[in-house]
């Protein structure tokens, strides 16, 4: 393409050379020699473009979350004793808002430094390529480019929203903390002190309260629950609904991210299973390693999976033991997939449902394209997802599975209610 653009000037070149050649006219050489000084001069500031120039960039940093701002400084200095009349600088990347260039022109032993500020509205691994330099003549006839570092991989974790009034529902064994029962062992869960009776073990003597008060104290504990978390999200591309952040895709990974912050701030223990392009299993553990790699795998999934809920649930359920409680996200408007669980109550596994309501997210992306719910097509759709919903309304109440609806646009914190 660059040589098709030069192709004009080398046409009317030729001609003007044998014009001058054939002709002898002194006008016509002098036309010639101007040419030859012009296209020698582009060429020699285009090679000198980016002689004794450095250059380099700097961001912020490598892992976000959506909603976050990306920093980029931009650093370049001319140490040559001649000026860059010319400069273009950027960064290709594919973020979904690019990182903005910038055209400049350098003095004489000069530096220029500028940041580059652009949110992060995606979640997922995006690519930063090297800088990118370029100059070139005031008349286009020749160009210079030149790579300055290397690439690099940004994370950007989903957004972690604040869900104050969620609370896991408690399983029905021994030691729930919604009905908390003394234990006669030691446990980590010491609540109360209380006065030495006969009997109690030695180790179980509160020192400092018992040179506060002058008589021996000794420490109550309550049984410990064992209730950790195993978050299913479906991502089977069939039944998904919406686009853009009000998407049930989105949604899932944001409600999936929010209990799993909460129930590790908990000291619990989580585990996490995607049916995406492929089913993953992350086994259940506690700590800010586990939070990274719950976080890490929801940037990376998409609504792209092929496997129905029912067969990852038959597959992943027999991985929970007692006292766990399953967590499912999903749009899916076919009950089959409530059968399941069923069998989690007799095995003293807890269950919840967040449903992510398809014909709420339908009802919602057909009013964002601007289009009526009257229309024939979108008025079929809704009637059908409604009655669909309705079904699986009704096998979660057979079953007495608590469940928790999610509609589309509302900040989880109103929504995910214990």
């Amino acid at each position: 393409m660059r040589y098709l653009r030069r192709l004009p000037y080398l046409v009317v070149g030729t001609v003007l050379v044998v014009a001058a050649f054939s002709t002898g006219y002194s006008f016509l050489f002098y036309l010639v020699y101007l040419g030859l000084l012009v296209v020698g001069g582009s060429y020699l500031v285009t090679r000198n473009g980016l002689a004794d120039l450095e250059a380099g960039y700097a961001v912020n940093q490598l892992q976000a979350h959506v909603g976050d701002q990306l920093r980029t400084t931009y650093t370049l200095r001319n140490t040559s004793r001649l000026p860059k009349l010319w400069l273009e600088v950027h960064n290709p990347s594919t973020l979904p808002v690019p990182l903005p260039g910038r055209a400049i022109s350098l003095g004489t032993r000069r530096e220029r430094s500028w940041v580059a500020r652009v949110p992060l509205v995606r979640r997922g691994h995006f690519r930063v390529d090297p800088l990118q330099i370029r100059t070139g003549d005031p008349f286009g006839f020749f160009e210079a480019h030149a790579s300055v570092g290397h690439g690099l991989t940004l994370v950007v974790l989903p957004r972690v929203e604040q869900i104050p009034r969620w609370r896991l529902r408690a399983v029905s064994l021994e030691g729930s903390r919604s009905t908390p029962v003394r234990a006669q062992q030691t446990t980590p869960l010491a609540t109360s002190i209380r006065p030495y009776a006969p009997g109690d073990a030695f180790n179980r003597i509160h020192w400092p309260s018992t040179a506060r008060t002058g008589a021996i104290q000794v420490k109550e504990f309550d049984l410990e629950q064992a209730a950790d978390v195993w978050l299913f999200v479906d991502l089977e591309r069939r039944v998904q609904r919406g686009t853009g952040d009000d998407s049930t895709v989105e949604v899932a990974v944001r409600v999936a991210a929010a209990i799993a912050e909460r129930a590790l701030a908990e000291n619990r223990s989580v585990g996490l299973t995607t049916t995406g392009a492929r089913i993953t299993h992350l086994s259940p553990d506690r700590g800010p390693r586990q939070r990274q790699k719950i976080l890490h795998l929801l940037a990376a999934v998409d609504g792209d999976g092929t496997t129905p809920l029912v067969e990852a649930l038959v597959a992943g359920l027999p991985l929970l033991r007692r006292g766990m409680s399953a967590l499912i996200v999903t749009p899916a408007a076919e009950p089959a997939w409530v059968r399941p669980l069923a069998t989690l109550r007799p095995r003293g596994i807890g269950t919840q449902v967040l449903y992510l309501d398809p014909h709420a997210f339908l009802r919602h992306e057909i009013v964002a394209d601007d289009r009526s719910i009257e229309e024939p097509d979108a008025a079929a759709a809704l009637a059908a997802l409604e009655q669909a919903s309705r079904q699986v309304h009704h096998a979660l109440a057979e079953f007495d599975v608590w469940t928790c609806a999610v509609p589309p646009a509302v900040p989880l914190g109103e929504v995910l209610v214990g």
